[in-house]
């Protein structure tokens, strides 16, 4: 059974930096992406960033594109995200799922930020910051 483990969230203030981890375990396939979403307070769920375990690839929302950075660790199958210069705007819980199928770097373009493209979500971890 494929599980996340997301953690890393807290309070801080504006412009400080928080490093989110995602620990997934029991997933076979090496070819899988990663992404990080947030859901803030009266807001839909939206994608911040994915990466591609394969090669690295990411792509970022526009509001958090040059402040926030994903990385993964292949041997511990881990992703980190790097969220710096954090705003008031960036509250919220953030989730990251797993798509656990080859994904071409078209599909990844088009469809990362979608949530239905995932297979497997791990729980959230609250980011709360304040101005």
């Amino acid at each position: 059974e494929v599980q996340l483990q997301a953690s890393g969230g807290g309070l801080v203030q504006a412009g400080e930096s928080l490093r989110l981890s995602c620990a997934v375990s029991g997933i076979t396939s090496d070819d899988y992406i990663i992404s990080w979403f947030r859901q803030g307070p009266a807001k839909e769920r939206s994608g911040v960033s994915s990466i591609r375990r394969r090669d690295g690839v990411t792509y970022y929302s526009d509001s958090v594109k040059g402040r926030f950075t994903a990385s993964s660790d292949n041997a511990e199958n881990t992703v980190y995200l790097q969220m710096d210069n954090l705003k008031p705007e960036d509250t919220g819980v953030y989730s990251c799922a797993v798509r656990e199928q080859h994904t071409t770097d078209q599909q990844m373009k088009v469809m990362w930020g979608a949530t239905f493209v995932y297979d497997y979500w791990g729980q959230g971890t609250l980011v709360t910051v304040s101005s």
